[in-house]
């Protein structure tokens, strides 16, 4: 499904430095870098499904860093604890008491580096700081910062060592995306210009502190007509009617489609909400939350296409 022209930001927008300064980084994606930044500002968690080596990890350290946020990287692995991410509490003698050492969870922007590589249990540990922003450990719960942001990596199932999300987990990522490989163009700039890693550590925030909950409110502001709700609840009810599915789209990805629709008219810089937004943001939205009931997979671009094209815009 082609992606939707995305019009010229103003040079003095905030948003375009930050735009600007990811895609000096991340060579030739800035479809996927805005549709990163709408996750961001509609306040949702970013899944990222692609092969080793195409700039997953890359692009969660620059945005974090033109952010301006404190940034935390926790590598998955088989062998990891819940009390690997979220912390542990250990015995003062001289206090007689115990103290809480906060594990790397708590920071602004949380890379889940190779999240599958783990086991369930472990990815279930971010289940509660994801969706209620804060966690529970030995009967006391602690807040998680504000904002708070996961990205979270994956490799496709089919490799050795990976363990597929559960759909409760991957319901709490607003979006999925792929980056693919390079274009022509943006792979010999990167081979003429070696590797990218660098640069990300060299960005200069483009936010001033607070600005990015100023973003955030502003773009949950963006104007949504009733005709255009009228249109993402006959989506929702394609999916649900479609029998190709296993189920339909939950009333949290109905909200979590109109809040990055938001996001996107806002990145755009307008005032009000267009069924193109919808129809953009849809495949991130969707695809990881619907599956085919012949094979068990999750949807394909064909398949949103194919929803998209027989569902009349009002």
């Amino acid at each position: 499904m082609p992606t939707q022209a995305p019009a010229p930001l103003r040079k003095e927008s905030p948003l375009a430095a930050i735009l600007d300064a990811t895609n000096r980084v991340i060579l030739g994606k800035d479809g996927e870098i805005r549709m990163a930044l709408a996750c961001l500002l509609a306040r949702g968690h970013l899944l990222i499904e692609d092969l080793p080596g195409v700039g997953k990890t890359t692009l969660a350290h620059t945005l974090a860093a033109v952010l301006g946020m404190r940034f935390s990287r926790i590598q998955f692995t088989s062998d990891m604890l819940p009390a690997d991410i979220i912390g542990i509490s250990i015995f003062e003698r001289e206090r007689s008491s115990f103290r809480f050492i906060p594990g790397p969870i708590f920071a602004h922007v949380v890379l889940a580096d190779e999240i599958n590589r783990a086991t369930p249990k472990t990815q279930s540990a971010l289940l509660e700081a994801m969706e209620e922003h804060q966690v529970t450990s030995e009967g006391e719960t602690r807040p998680m910062p504000d904002p708070f942001f996961v990205i979270a990596t994956q490799n496709p199932s089919h490799h050795i060592g990976a363990y597929p999300l559960p759909e409760s987990q991957l319901d709490r990522f607003m979006m999925r995306i792929a980056l693919g490989y390079p274009d022509h163009a943006a792979e010999r700039a990167l081979l003429e210009g070696g590797g990218r890693r660098e640069s990300a550590a060299s960005v200069s925030a483009c936010l001033a502190p607070g600005m990015l909950a100023q973003l955030q409110s502003q773009a949950a502001a963006v104007h949504v007509a009733p005709a255009l709700l009228d249109y993402v609840q006959a989506l929702l009810a394609a999916t649900r009617d479609e029998p190709r599915f296993v189920h339909g789209l939950s009333p949290r990805a109905a909200l979590a489609l109109l809040a990055a629709a938001r996001a996107w008219a806002f990145i755009d810089g307008r005032a009000m909400v267009l069924p193109e937004d919808v129809q953009t943001v849809l495949p991130a939205i969707a695809r990881h939350r619907l599956r085919l009931a012949q094979t068990g997979s999750g949807a394909s671009a064909d398949d949103i296409a194919d929803l998209v094209r027989h569902t009349p815009v009002p």
